[in-house]
């Protein structure tokens, strides 16, 4: 029974390790069958490791393979998370040839909120991919761009280019490559939600929110709620899920308890 709950373990783990490489390198299920490496391996010492040792494994090697200097796309009040997709419109010249070289290169770029002072931004941001990628007849690029994990700014990189690019680091981070669940349940966070969209009058439709996992729920909840751009911030620096919905029932209750206080959280 227990090296039966191990290789459990390393199934699940071993799911969301593909799905981060396939996002990396572009594998897709015809080029890559989950049962047969599955198979392959499962008998040998790697995956007869507990889900710790081997999540441990798979984060170090992912991390080598992220770019250590990265193009940013600053923009305010816009946060995304790992596992999430973020549908952007390029027109600005310097970003159309941002996403044009990402795009020729390794399709990945950062994301992150741009502050009061239009040349400053914040430290963390979100590594995406370009997973969706169309040119429309006046010249814009419409792109969508898949979560893969967040990342700390490190420092500027001069260039000669109209973009920016940034040193980042990964480690502070490193959750974002395991799929972890919340532990205690969120449900009263679900129905604060519920009341604080509705008196914002905004619409969602619930029934298709339901269908998310959970993670996918409190991300989803963190980036489309009418919040300020600094209470987005602390969301996205929120290390752990629990540590979100805390920080994101707190906000949702200052908002929905403090006299006149909705309509200052419209951005």
């Amino acid at each position: 029974m227990k090296n039966i709950l191990v290789r459990s373990d390393v199934y699940v783990c071993g799911i969301y390790s593909i799905f981060i490489l396939s996002l990396i390198y572009g594998v897709n299920e015809q080029s890559l069958s989950l049962n047969n490496l599955i198979s392959e391996k499962f008998n040998s010492v790697l995956f007869k490791m507990s889900l710790c040792i081997f999540s441990i494994f798979i984060i170090i090697i992912l991390m080598k393979n992220f770019p250590t200097v990265i193009p940013i796309f600053p923009l305010s009040g816009v946060i995304y998370f790992p596992k999430t997709n973020l549908p952007l419109n390029i027109f600005e010249q310097r970003y159309l040839d941002l996403v044009n070289d990402s795009y020729n290169n390794n399709k990945l770029m950062g994301m992150v909120q741009s502050q009061r002072d239009r040349n400053e931004i914040y430290k963390v941001g979100c590594l995406g991919k370009i997973s969706d990628f169309k040119k429309s007849d006046d010249g814009r690029i419409l792109i969508n761009l898949t979560g893969i994990t967040r990342f700390k700014i490190l420092e500027e990189i001069k260039n000669n280019k109209l973009y920016r690019e940034f040193k980042v680091d990964y480690k502070k981070f490193e959750l974002d490559l395991v799929n972890t669940q919340v532990s205690q349940g969120s449900e009263t966070l679900m129905q604060k939600a519920k009341i604080f969209f509705e008196k914002n009058g905004l619409i969602l439709n619930w029934v298709e929110f339901e269908k998310l996992e959970k993670s996918q729920k409190i991300n989803t909840l963190s980036m489309i709620s009418p919040i300020t751009n600094e209470e987005k911030q602390k969301l996205l620096e929120s290390i752990t899920l629990e540590d979100k919905v805390k920080t994101l029932e707190s906000i949702m209750s200052f908002y929905l308890h403090e006299p006149n206080s909705i309509s200052r959280t419209i951005q």
